[in-house]
């Protein structure tokens, strides 16, 4: 018995060693030290410390000490010194396959002199091989006013265009044939390679520019049989200089900060996405629109909203969103819709686009085209996202909403006005009553104001990018850069610029002082709200991403400043220090600023289940 006792005495003391002994979790992946954490989660707005496990957030702490219990043999541990940590910013519009293509390829936007233009074009021709064309380009969208100018409040002072001669670059492009357009493809430039190709150097036809020497000076008018003869002729790009230029752009979104995008997919470069994805080389998520009239298609082909655009699998990289529609134009072509005239073109109040008009002109509306295709994007498990401009096309699409919602007994939650540029006060409220998203193009502000007040006048601009106003009537803001812009304006991606618009509202300069209808201001946490969770929420997502807490996915931005703690005229000067995706750091920036590691996501990782633009 005595025996018996010691023993059980012993196996008593193990046992309660073994119970006061702490049980340590598993070893994370990558752990975040002495870090300024905002987590967007309102009951835990802030933390010190986080990290990772694989794809996850596996802990969020308040001190650097309980995350070094995460940390392994095989833990990366970073101290961030104090640096911003974020939810990864959501981009929740852009032109994938422009921007690819402008970043790459040939970009005059703000070019209008000759000086620029062989800079633009020597740049563009050392990438390319012999025999390549360059097509494109959208001279002089700035030729009246400074990328960064605030306006005149007048367009008199223009005087003549600046009209290229293809001898500026002939000597730069011998194994090059270039054709390249204006802003307004009201001109093109084609140099003497091209010229050649479609014997037109020494046989020109009408709508040529004949230089005194009785020459073409390669300036050809639009209208012209020369454009269709040269384009006839045009070579077009291979797939692999296509999948360069997108390799580009998923830089230029890593190195932003940038962890998905809503993108108006177009077939092919969905084509490309898919093929990217499948090499493992996605750096960034895609929650693609494909176009509202492709509704009856893909209903008809079983796609639904959350499936991959090949496999028709739930993916958490690649996947089908929303249907992208349109019921106006734009401000920078005269084109958004009011129900005034434009101040500046008193015989011009807009004009209807694709899906809201079957006329060639877009003169004549039919609401009920765009209202069928609304509704058959529903039945197929769709929500809309229609761009609305002018005061007229908004509340023309918020009335189709509302009528859509009468019809399905119900609200139309996740719903969205596309831009929502220029507001009438009584719509302002209709947003919340119908649940519908106001997704806003902050940096339209900064670039914008320039004529804006030219063509709709001081009254009308009131309503314009009304981002307080929304706010205050409870609408729920996205934010998208709409990048790369129109072919009337360059609009930038990196989330400083629409911060910087949103908060500050003015010019790249600081142009007006005070901003550019100042009540309209927003506070930096609004804007970071509008460039995540809402974001999130805006792609049905928020329950797996757009905040940090512990269980969602570990998209994560890190900024070199607190954004809430600065002087907001410094926003400007923000630098994103690391980009992680899925777990993965995609982007760190070194000491020099330059791009120091940028990580393939592991393709087994990516497939596990979880134009006028505008």
């Amino acid at each position: 018995m005595r025996k018996l006792s010691v023993s059980m005495i012993i196996l008593l003391v193990a046992t309660l060693c073994a119970c006061g002994k702490e049980e340590l979790p598993p070893s994370a992946t990558l752990v975040l030290l002495n870090a300024d954490v905002y987590t967007m989660e309102k009951d835990r707005p802030t933390a010190r410390a986080m990290a990772i496990t694989g794809h996850l957030i596996t802990g969020v702490f308040d001190s650097p000490e309980e995350a070094q219990k995460y940390v392994g043999p095989n833990t990366r541990v970073v101290d961030l010194k104090g640096k911003f940590v974020l939810p990864g910013f959501i981009d929740g519009h852009t032109h994938f396959d422009s921007a690819s293509r402008l970043l790459s390829d040939i970009n005059l936007l703000q070019v209008s002199d000759d000086a620029a233009l062989r800079t633009e074009v020597e740049r563009v021709v050392s990438a390319l091989g012999w025999g390549e064309w360059i097509m494109g380009g959208m001279w002089g969208a700035y030729e009246q006013w400074k990328l960064g100018d605030a306006g005149s409040g007048s367009s008199a002072t223009q005087t003549q265009r600046w009209l290229p001669h293809r001898k500026t670059i002939d000597d730069l492009t011998t194994g090059n044939p270039c054709l390249l357009s204006s802003f307004d493809d009201e001109l093109f430039l084609a140099n003497s390679a091209a010229l050649r190709q479609a014997d037109l150097e020494l046989n020109p036809v009408d709508g040529m520019n004949l230089g005194e020497d009785g020459k073409p000076t390669g300036v050809i008018r639009a209208g012209s049989p020369a454009l269709e003869k040269i384009r006839e002729l045009a070579k077009p790009k291979s797939p692999e200089r296509l999948l360069d230029e997108n390799r580009a752009a998923l830089k230029a979104l890593a190195a932003a900060g940038i962890v998905e995008v809503h993108d108006i997919a177009k077939p092919e470069q969905t084509a490309r996405l898919i093929e990217l994805q499948e090499r493992g080389e996605l750096t960034c998520r895609f929650w693609l629109r494909p176009d509202l009239a492709r509704a009856p298609a893909l209903k008809e082909a079983g796609f639904t909203r959350g499936l991959n655009p090949k496999t028709k699998q739930p993916d958490p990289w690649l996947r089908y969103g929303a249907l992208k529609g349109y019921i106006d134009g734009i401000m920078g072509t005269h084109g958004a819709l009011f129900f005034e005239p434009y101040d500046d073109q008193p015989d011009n109040s807009g004009h209807y686009r694709r899906h809201t008009s079957d006329d060639e002109d877009f003169a004549t509306p039919n609401m009920d085209k765009m209202y069928d295709l609304l509704k058959t994007g529903h039945e197929a498990g769709f929500v809309g996202n229609v761009h609305a401009i002018g005061t007229k096309g908004t509340a023309l699409m918020l009335d189709t909403y509302e009528k859509l919602a009468g019809e399905l007994g119900g609200d139309l939650e996740r719903y969205r006005v596309i831009h929502a540029q220029v507001i009438r006060p009584q719509d302002f409220p209709r947003f919340e009553a119908l649940n519908v998203i106001a997704e806003v193009n902050p940096y339209h502000i900064s670039d914008d104001m320039r004529w804006m007040e030219e063509r709709i006048g001081t009254e009308r601009c009131k309503g314009a990018y009304a981002f307080r106003s929304l706010l205050d009537n409870g609408a729920t803001l996205s934010f998208g850069s709409d990048w790369p812009g129109t072919s009337a304006a360059v609009y930038h991606m990196h989330p400083k610029y629409l911060i910087h618009a949103a908060v500050n509202r003015t010019t790249l300069n600081g142009e007006p002082e005070g901003g550019w209808f100042p009540e309209q201001r927003i506070t930096v946490q609004e804007a970071l709200e509008a460039y995540t969770i809402n974001n999130a929420y805006a792609a049905f997502e928020e329950d797996v991403r757009g905040s940090i807490r512990e269980g969602k996915l570990a998209d994560i931005t890190i900024i070199d400043r607190n954004l809430l703690k600065i002087d907001p005229a410094t926003i400007l000067e923000m630098e994103v220090e690391m980009t992680i995706v899925d777990g993965q750091i995609v982007y760190e920036r070194g000491a020099d600023g330059e791009d120091v590691k940028s990580r393939e996501v592991k393709e087994s990782e990516q497939s596990q289940p979880q134009g006028e633009e505008g």
